[in-house]
């Protein structure tokens, strides 16, 4: 008797991008213990997007911050982050100085 074969198991997880005006998904099928990495090359997105701005410091699984070889697991949320436009904590200074700005000119 010859044995049969059992099929891999898998799991589906989605891989997003998004930039302001659009953003890309795709549903894509890995192996069960696969990596975010092996996911992201799955889905072809990097490709797909031209402008794509990847960078392995900048990947997230449901809004948390993750590396490269994260294992995944079934329904998982893939996040292919974008550069930040400027620094927050810049912002937040700049805003507090012409606050204070405002104040010492009896503006606010």
């Amino acid at each position: 008797m010859s044995e049969a074969s059992t099929p891999a198991a898998t799991i589906r997880v989605s891989v997003v991008y998004a930039l302001v005006d659009r953003s890309w998904q795709r549903s894509v099928e890995v192996l069960a213990g696969s990596s975010v990495i092996d996911a992201i090359s799955t889905s072809g997105l990097r490709e797909a997007v031209p402008d794509l701005a990847y960078a392995p410091d900048r990947l997230a699984v449901f809004g948390k911050s993750v590396k490269e070889d994260t294992p995944l697991r079934d329904g998982d949320r893939i996040e292919i982050l974008r550069p930040l436009l400027c620094d927050p904590k810049e912002v937040r200074r700049q805003m507090a100085e012409r606050q204070r700005e405002a104040k010492e000119t009896g503006a606010g």
